[in-house]
Protein backbone atom coordinates (compact mmCIF):
# COMPACT_ATOMS: atom_id res chain seq x y z
CA UNK A 1 0.00 0.00 0.00
CA UNK A 2 1.30 3.44 -0.87
CA UNK A 3 1.96 5.16 2.48
CA UNK A 4 0.75 8.50 1.14
CA UNK A 5 -2.71 7.17 0.30
CA UNK A 6 -3.77 6.67 3.91
CA UNK A 7 -6.54 9.16 4.82
CA UNK A 8 -5.25 11.82 7.17
CA UNK A 9 -7.45 14.00 9.37
CA UNK A 10 -6.45 17.16 11.19
CA UNK A 11 -8.34 19.29 13.69
CA UNK A 12 -7.77 21.65 16.60
CA UNK A 13 -9.32 21.46 20.06
CA UNK A 14 -10.73 24.52 21.80
CA UNK A 15 -7.65 24.62 24.05
CA UNK A 16 -5.40 25.09 21.01
CA UNK A 17 -4.07 21.52 20.74
CA UNK A 18 -3.47 20.54 17.11
CA UNK A 19 -4.19 16.94 16.16
CA UNK A 20 -3.18 14.87 13.13
CA UNK A 21 -4.49 11.33 12.59
CA UNK A 22 -3.32 8.93 9.86
CA UNK A 23 -5.60 5.96 9.20
CA UNK A 24 -3.43 2.86 8.71
CA UNK A 25 -4.68 -0.76 8.56
CA UNK A 26 -2.91 -1.91 11.70
CA UNK A 27 -4.01 -3.25 15.06
CA UNK A 28 -1.10 -1.35 16.63
CA UNK A 29 -1.51 2.37 17.26
CA UNK A 30 1.45 4.75 17.44
CA UNK A 31 0.61 8.02 19.12
CA UNK A 32 2.11 10.82 21.12
CA UNK A 33 2.74 14.48 21.78
CA UNK A 34 5.22 16.67 19.96
CA UNK A 35 5.98 19.52 22.37
CA UNK A 36 7.58 22.45 20.58
CA UNK A 37 10.16 22.80 23.32
CA UNK A 38 13.68 21.75 22.45
CA UNK A 39 17.16 22.92 23.28
CA UNK A 40 16.79 26.03 21.15
CA UNK A 41 13.85 27.16 23.32
CA UNK A 42 15.92 27.33 26.50
CA UNK A 43 16.93 30.62 28.03
CA UNK A 44 20.71 31.21 27.78
CA UNK A 45 21.20 30.25 31.44
CA UNK A 46 19.06 27.09 31.22
CA UNK A 47 21.66 24.75 29.78
CA UNK A 48 20.20 21.27 29.26
CA UNK A 49 16.87 22.10 30.89
CA UNK A 50 14.68 20.90 27.99
CA UNK A 51 16.27 17.45 28.08
CA UNK A 52 16.26 17.36 31.88
CA UNK A 53 12.54 18.19 32.00
CA UNK A 54 11.95 15.27 29.61
CA UNK A 55 13.56 12.92 32.15
CA UNK A 56 11.63 14.42 35.05
CA UNK A 57 8.30 14.17 33.25
CA UNK A 58 8.30 10.44 34.01
CA UNK A 59 8.87 10.94 37.75
CA UNK A 60 5.36 11.67 38.95
CA UNK A 61 2.15 13.54 38.18
CA UNK A 62 -0.74 14.90 40.20
CA UNK A 63 -2.33 11.42 40.24
CA UNK A 64 0.48 8.95 39.37
CA UNK A 65 3.70 7.86 41.04
CA UNK A 66 6.79 7.17 38.94
CA UNK A 67 6.29 3.38 39.07
CA UNK A 68 2.69 3.80 37.85
CA UNK A 69 3.94 5.75 34.85
CA UNK A 70 6.59 3.14 34.09
CA UNK A 71 4.08 0.28 34.27
CA UNK A 72 1.12 2.11 32.77
CA UNK A 73 1.51 0.69 29.26
CA UNK A 74 4.00 -2.11 29.80
CA UNK A 75 1.42 -4.13 31.75
CA UNK A 76 -0.66 -4.35 28.56
CA UNK A 77 2.34 -4.99 26.32
CA UNK A 78 2.70 -1.39 25.17
CA UNK A 79 5.72 0.87 24.98
CA UNK A 80 6.30 4.40 26.28
CA UNK A 81 9.30 6.53 25.36
CA UNK A 82 10.55 10.07 24.80
CA UNK A 83 13.41 12.05 23.33
CA UNK A 84 14.61 15.66 23.06
CA UNK A 85 16.11 17.43 20.04
CA UNK A 86 17.13 20.99 19.27
CA UNK A 87 13.61 21.60 17.95
CA UNK A 88 11.17 19.58 20.09
CA UNK A 89 10.51 17.07 22.85
CA UNK A 90 8.47 14.03 21.82
CA UNK A 91 6.55 11.65 24.11
CA UNK A 92 5.28 8.63 22.20
CA UNK A 93 3.63 5.29 22.76
CA UNK A 94 2.82 2.10 20.86
CA UNK A 95 -0.16 0.01 21.98
CA UNK A 96 -2.77 -2.36 20.65
CA UNK A 97 -5.76 -0.42 19.33
CA UNK A 98 -7.93 -1.53 22.23
CA UNK A 99 -5.54 0.16 24.67
CA UNK A 100 -5.49 3.53 22.92
CA UNK A 101 -7.63 5.21 25.67
CA UNK A 102 -5.06 4.13 28.24
CA UNK A 103 -2.25 5.61 26.14
CA UNK A 104 -4.02 8.96 25.72
CA UNK A 105 -4.68 9.16 29.45
CA UNK A 106 -1.07 8.42 30.40
CA UNK A 107 0.54 10.63 27.76
CA UNK A 108 -1.73 13.58 28.56
CA UNK A 109 -1.09 13.15 32.26
CA UNK A 110 2.71 13.22 32.05
CA UNK A 111 2.82 16.08 29.53
CA UNK A 112 0.34 18.39 31.26
CA UNK A 113 0.27 17.29 34.90
CA UNK A 114 3.82 16.34 35.87
CA UNK A 115 4.89 17.78 39.22
CA UNK A 116 8.71 17.38 38.98
CA UNK A 117 9.21 16.29 42.62
CA UNK A 118 12.41 17.58 44.20
CA UNK A 119 13.37 14.17 45.58
CA UNK A 120 13.23 12.58 42.14
CA UNK A 121 14.98 15.59 40.60
CA UNK A 122 17.94 15.24 42.96
CA UNK A 123 18.25 11.57 42.06
CA UNK A 124 17.73 11.95 38.31
CA UNK A 125 20.31 14.70 37.87
CA UNK A 126 23.09 12.19 38.52
CA UNK A 127 21.63 9.88 35.88
CA UNK A 128 21.82 12.68 33.32
CA UNK A 129 25.31 13.68 34.46
CA UNK A 130 26.44 10.07 33.94
CA UNK A 131 24.95 10.31 30.45
CA UNK A 132 27.00 13.47 29.86
CA UNK A 133 30.20 11.79 31.11
CA UNK A 134 29.60 8.80 28.85
CA UNK A 135 29.00 11.12 25.92
CA UNK A 136 32.15 13.13 26.62
CA UNK A 137 34.15 9.88 26.64
CA UNK A 138 33.09 9.21 23.04
CA UNK A 139 34.81 11.69 20.68
CA UNK A 140 33.03 10.12 17.69
CA UNK A 141 29.75 11.38 19.22
CA UNK A 142 31.01 14.55 20.88
CA UNK A 143 32.42 16.01 17.68
CA UNK A 144 28.92 16.26 16.15
CA UNK A 145 27.73 18.67 18.84
CA UNK A 146 30.98 20.61 18.79
CA UNK A 147 30.72 21.01 15.04
CA UNK A 148 27.12 22.20 15.22
CA UNK A 149 28.24 24.67 17.86
CA UNK A 150 30.73 26.16 15.40
CA UNK A 151 28.28 26.28 12.46
CA UNK A 152 25.56 27.94 14.58
CA UNK A 153 27.88 29.93 16.79
CA UNK A 154 26.13 32.46 19.06
CA UNK A 155 22.70 30.99 18.32
CA UNK A 156 20.44 28.59 20.29
CA UNK A 157 20.83 25.92 17.57
CA UNK A 158 24.45 25.63 18.63
CA UNK A 159 23.60 24.53 22.18
CA UNK A 160 24.37 21.04 23.46
CA UNK A 161 21.18 19.03 24.11
CA UNK A 162 22.52 17.37 27.26
CA UNK A 163 23.74 20.64 28.76
CA UNK A 164 26.36 21.30 31.40
CA UNK A 165 26.67 18.98 34.41
CA UNK A 166 27.56 21.75 36.86
CA UNK A 167 24.54 23.78 35.80
CA UNK A 168 22.24 20.75 35.93
CA UNK A 169 23.16 20.12 39.57
CA UNK A 170 21.83 23.57 40.50
CA UNK A 171 18.33 23.03 39.09
CA UNK A 172 15.40 22.84 41.47
CA UNK A 173 11.73 21.94 41.21
CA UNK A 174 10.85 25.55 40.40
CA UNK A 175 13.18 25.59 37.38
CA UNK A 176 11.54 22.55 35.83
CA UNK A 177 8.08 23.92 36.57
CA UNK A 178 8.99 27.29 35.07
CA UNK A 179 10.10 25.68 31.79
CA UNK A 180 7.06 23.39 31.64
CA UNK A 181 4.60 26.18 32.43
CA UNK A 182 5.99 28.20 29.56
CA UNK A 183 6.18 25.45 26.96
CA UNK A 184 4.11 22.38 27.96
CA UNK A 185 0.73 23.76 27.01
CA UNK A 186 -1.86 22.51 24.51
CA UNK A 187 -1.43 25.40 22.08
CA UNK A 188 2.29 24.58 21.85
CA UNK A 189 1.79 20.86 21.14
CA UNK A 190 0.66 18.46 18.44
CA UNK A 191 -0.92 15.09 19.18
CA UNK A 192 -0.50 12.47 16.46
CA UNK A 193 -1.98 9.02 15.85
CA UNK A 194 -0.92 6.43 13.31
CA UNK A 195 -3.22 3.43 13.21
CA UNK A 196 -6.78 2.33 12.48
CA UNK A 197 -8.73 4.80 14.61
CA UNK A 198 -11.88 6.86 14.18
CA UNK A 199 -10.82 10.55 14.41
CA UNK A 200 -13.98 11.30 16.39
CA UNK A 201 -12.84 8.75 18.95
CA UNK A 202 -9.44 10.44 19.12
CA UNK A 203 -11.11 13.81 19.64
CA UNK A 204 -13.33 12.40 22.40
CA UNK A 205 -10.45 11.03 24.47
CA UNK A 206 -8.26 14.08 23.95
CA UNK A 207 -11.02 16.43 25.04
CA UNK A 208 -11.60 14.25 28.08
CA UNK A 209 -7.94 14.15 29.15
CA UNK A 210 -6.89 17.69 28.25
CA UNK A 211 -9.99 19.52 29.49
CA UNK A 212 -8.18 20.62 32.65
CA UNK A 213 -4.51 21.09 31.98
CA UNK A 214 -3.46 21.84 35.53
CA UNK A 215 -0.95 24.68 35.54
CA UNK A 216 -1.86 25.78 32.00
CA UNK A 217 -3.84 29.02 31.81
CA UNK A 218 -5.13 29.73 28.33
CA UNK A 219 -5.34 33.43 29.17
CA UNK A 220 -1.55 33.56 29.47
CA UNK A 221 0.60 35.07 26.76
CA UNK A 222 0.98 33.03 23.58
CA UNK A 223 3.52 30.23 23.58
CA UNK A 224 7.00 31.55 22.74
CA UNK A 225 8.58 30.92 19.37
CA UNK A 226 12.21 30.03 18.85
CA UNK A 227 12.23 31.52 15.37
CA UNK A 228 12.19 35.04 16.76
CA UNK A 229 15.99 35.02 17.06
CA UNK A 230 17.56 35.41 13.61
CA UNK A 231 20.61 33.43 12.61
CA UNK A 232 23.89 35.35 12.81
CA UNK A 233 26.10 35.46 9.71
CA UNK A 234 27.94 32.22 9.03
CA UNK A 235 31.71 32.41 9.52
CA UNK A 236 33.49 29.19 8.42
CA UNK A 237 36.39 28.06 10.57
CA UNK A 238 39.09 25.39 10.59
CA UNK A 239 39.96 24.10 14.05
CA UNK A 240 42.09 21.26 15.38
CA UNK A 241 41.59 20.18 19.00
CA UNK A 242 44.02 17.95 20.86
CA UNK A 243 42.13 15.02 22.40
CA UNK A 244 44.91 12.43 22.70
CA UNK A 245 42.74 9.80 21.04
CA UNK A 246 44.02 6.73 19.21
CA UNK A 247 42.05 7.71 16.12
CA UNK A 248 41.49 11.14 14.62
CA UNK A 249 37.85 12.24 14.29
CA UNK A 250 37.07 14.80 11.61
CA UNK A 251 34.07 16.77 10.39
CA UNK A 252 33.71 18.96 7.32
CA UNK A 253 30.57 20.93 6.55
CA UNK A 254 28.63 24.14 6.69
CA UNK A 255 25.17 25.63 6.62
CA UNK A 256 22.44 24.33 4.36
CA UNK A 257 18.94 25.32 3.26
CA UNK A 258 16.05 25.72 5.69
CA UNK A 259 13.23 23.20 5.81
CA UNK A 260 10.91 25.76 4.19
CA UNK A 261 13.29 26.29 1.25
CA UNK A 262 12.42 24.37 -1.92
CA UNK A 263 16.14 23.91 -2.60
CA UNK A 264 16.26 21.41 0.26
CA UNK A 265 15.35 18.63 -2.18
CA UNK A 266 18.51 19.30 -4.14
CA UNK A 267 20.49 19.24 -0.89
CA UNK A 268 18.93 15.89 0.05
CA UNK A 269 19.89 14.33 -3.28
CA UNK A 270 23.40 15.78 -3.22
CA UNK A 271 23.93 14.53 0.32
CA UNK A 272 22.81 11.02 -0.58
CA UNK A 273 25.04 10.94 -3.65
CA UNK A 274 28.00 12.23 -1.67
CA UNK A 275 27.93 10.13 1.47
CA UNK A 276 24.55 8.51 2.02
CA UNK A 277 23.98 5.01 3.40
CA UNK A 278 24.74 3.26 0.11
CA UNK A 279 28.12 1.53 -0.22
CA UNK A 280 28.40 3.18 -3.63
CA UNK A 281 28.39 6.73 -2.24
CA UNK A 282 31.18 8.82 -3.72
CA UNK A 283 32.97 9.37 -0.43
CA UNK A 284 32.82 5.70 0.55
CA UNK A 285 34.22 4.63 -2.81
CA UNK A 286 37.01 7.22 -2.68
CA UNK A 287 38.13 6.98 0.94
CA UNK A 288 37.39 3.36 1.78
CA UNK A 289 37.11 1.22 -1.32
CA UNK A 290 39.89 2.84 -3.37
CA UNK A 291 42.27 4.18 -0.73
CA UNK A 292 41.53 2.08 2.37
CA UNK A 293 41.90 5.15 4.59
CA UNK A 294 38.75 4.80 6.72
CA UNK A 295 36.38 2.15 8.00
CA UNK A 296 33.41 4.38 7.25
CA UNK A 297 32.66 7.89 6.03
CA UNK A 298 29.19 9.42 6.03
CA UNK A 299 27.51 12.68 5.20
CA UNK A 300 24.48 14.09 6.98
CA UNK A 301 21.87 16.78 6.44
CA UNK A 302 20.10 18.47 9.37
CA UNK A 303 17.05 20.59 8.59
CA UNK A 304 15.18 23.06 10.80
CA UNK A 305 12.30 25.35 9.77
CA UNK A 306 14.67 28.32 9.55
CA UNK A 307 18.09 26.75 9.00
CA UNK A 308 20.03 23.72 7.87
CA UNK A 309 23.45 22.12 8.10
CA UNK A 310 25.42 19.57 6.06
CA UNK A 311 28.39 17.67 7.42
CA UNK A 312 30.76 14.84 6.61
CA UNK A 313 32.26 12.65 9.33
CA UNK A 314 35.12 10.16 9.24
CA UNK A 315 37.59 8.61 11.64
CA UNK A 316 41.10 7.62 10.56
CA UNK A 317 44.73 7.25 11.58
CA UNK A 318 46.01 10.73 12.56
CA UNK A 319 48.69 10.50 9.86
CA UNK A 320 45.99 10.09 7.18
CA UNK A 321 43.86 13.14 8.00
CA UNK A 322 45.31 15.35 5.28
CA UNK A 323 44.96 12.64 2.63
CA UNK A 324 41.31 12.11 3.59
CA UNK A 325 40.58 15.83 3.52
CA UNK A 326 42.13 16.12 0.06
CA UNK A 327 39.94 13.32 -1.26
CA UNK A 328 36.82 14.89 0.29
CA UNK A 329 37.71 18.23 -1.30
CA UNK A 330 38.08 16.48 -4.66
CA UNK A 331 34.61 14.93 -4.41
CA UNK A 332 33.03 18.20 -3.34
CA UNK A 333 34.78 20.04 -6.16
CA UNK A 334 33.48 17.49 -8.69
CA UNK A 335 29.94 18.49 -7.75
CA UNK A 336 30.81 22.18 -8.22
CA UNK A 337 32.53 21.98 -11.56
CA UNK A 338 30.12 20.22 -13.90
CA UNK A 339 26.51 19.03 -13.91
CA UNK A 340 25.72 15.35 -13.53
CA UNK A 341 25.26 13.44 -16.74
CA UNK A 342 21.72 12.25 -17.51
CA UNK A 343 22.73 8.72 -16.55
CA UNK A 344 24.29 9.82 -13.25
CA UNK A 345 21.29 11.97 -12.41
CA UNK A 346 18.78 9.20 -13.09
CA UNK A 347 20.78 6.68 -11.05
CA UNK A 348 21.02 9.09 -8.09
CA UNK A 349 17.27 9.77 -8.16
CA UNK A 350 16.39 6.08 -8.44
CA UNK A 351 18.59 5.14 -5.50
CA UNK A 352 17.30 7.88 -3.18
CA UNK A 353 13.63 7.26 -3.99
CA UNK A 354 14.16 3.56 -3.37
CA UNK A 355 15.73 4.27 0.01
CA UNK A 356 12.84 6.57 0.96
CA UNK A 357 10.35 3.88 -0.03
CA UNK A 358 12.11 1.23 2.07
CA UNK A 359 12.31 3.59 5.04
CA UNK A 360 8.53 4.06 5.04
CA UNK A 361 8.18 0.39 5.98
CA UNK A 362 8.68 1.40 9.62
CA UNK A 363 5.34 2.46 11.09
CA UNK A 364 6.96 4.02 14.14
CA UNK A 365 9.30 6.26 12.13
CA UNK A 366 6.41 7.29 9.88
CA UNK A 367 4.28 8.14 12.91
CA UNK A 368 7.00 10.28 14.47
CA UNK A 369 7.67 12.04 11.17
CA UNK A 370 3.93 12.71 10.81
CA UNK A 371 3.82 14.45 14.18
CA UNK A 372 7.02 16.44 13.75
CA UNK A 373 6.19 17.66 10.25
CA UNK A 374 2.74 18.82 11.29
CA UNK A 375 4.12 20.49 14.42
CA UNK A 376 6.77 22.56 12.66
CA UNK A 377 5.40 23.08 9.15
CA UNK A 378 1.65 22.63 9.65
CA UNK A 379 1.78 20.15 6.76
CA UNK A 380 1.13 16.45 6.28
CA UNK A 381 4.22 14.42 5.48
CA UNK A 382 3.74 13.15 1.93
CA UNK A 383 6.31 10.59 0.76
CA UNK A 384 5.03 10.56 -2.80
CA UNK A 385 5.28 14.34 -3.04
CA UNK A 386 8.86 14.18 -1.77
CA UNK A 387 9.75 11.59 -4.42
CA UNK A 388 8.08 13.69 -7.12
CA UNK A 389 10.13 16.73 -6.07
CA UNK A 390 13.32 14.67 -6.23
CA UNK A 391 12.47 13.16 -9.62
CA UNK A 392 11.80 16.65 -11.01
CA UNK A 393 15.28 17.97 -10.14
CA UNK A 394 17.53 18.94 -13.02
CA UNK A 395 21.29 18.66 -13.30
CA UNK A 396 21.56 22.46 -13.39
CA UNK A 397 19.55 22.79 -10.17
CA UNK A 398 21.90 20.35 -8.45
CA UNK A 399 24.95 22.21 -9.74
CA UNK A 400 23.56 25.52 -8.49
CA UNK A 401 22.76 24.05 -5.07
CA UNK A 402 26.20 22.44 -4.81
CA UNK A 403 27.87 25.78 -5.50
CA UNK A 404 25.79 27.43 -2.77
CA UNK A 405 26.62 24.72 -0.24
CA UNK A 406 30.02 23.22 -0.99
CA UNK A 407 32.15 26.12 -2.26
CA UNK A 408 35.61 25.98 -0.60
CA UNK A 409 35.18 29.30 1.20
CA UNK A 410 31.98 27.99 2.86
CA UNK A 411 33.46 24.82 4.37
CA UNK A 412 34.27 24.48 8.06
CA UNK A 413 36.57 21.76 9.40
CA UNK A 414 36.86 20.39 12.94
CA UNK A 415 39.50 17.84 13.90
CA UNK A 416 39.84 15.87 17.15
CA UNK A 417 43.25 14.19 17.39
Amino acid sequence: MNPTLNPTTTFRLDNGLRVVCADVPSEVVYCGYVVCAGTRHEEPADSGLAHFVEHLTFKGTEKRKAFQITNGLERVGGDLNAYTTKQETVYHAAVLREHFPRAVDLLSDIVFHSIYPQKELTREVEVVCDEIDSYNDSPADKIFDEFERTVFRNHPLGRDILGDADRLRTYQHDDALRFATRHYRPDNCVFFTFGHLDPDRVRHYLEKHTAACGRIALADTPAPTALAQPLPPYEPITLSVEKNTHQAHVMVGGRSFAGTDSRKYAAILLNNLLGGPGMNSRLNVSLREKAGLVYSVDSYLSTYPDAGMWNIYFGCNPSDVKRCLRRIAQELDRLLQAPLTPRQLEAAKRQLCGQIGVATNSFESRALALGRTYAHYNQIRDTRKTMDKIRALTADQLLSAARELYAPHLRSTLIFQ
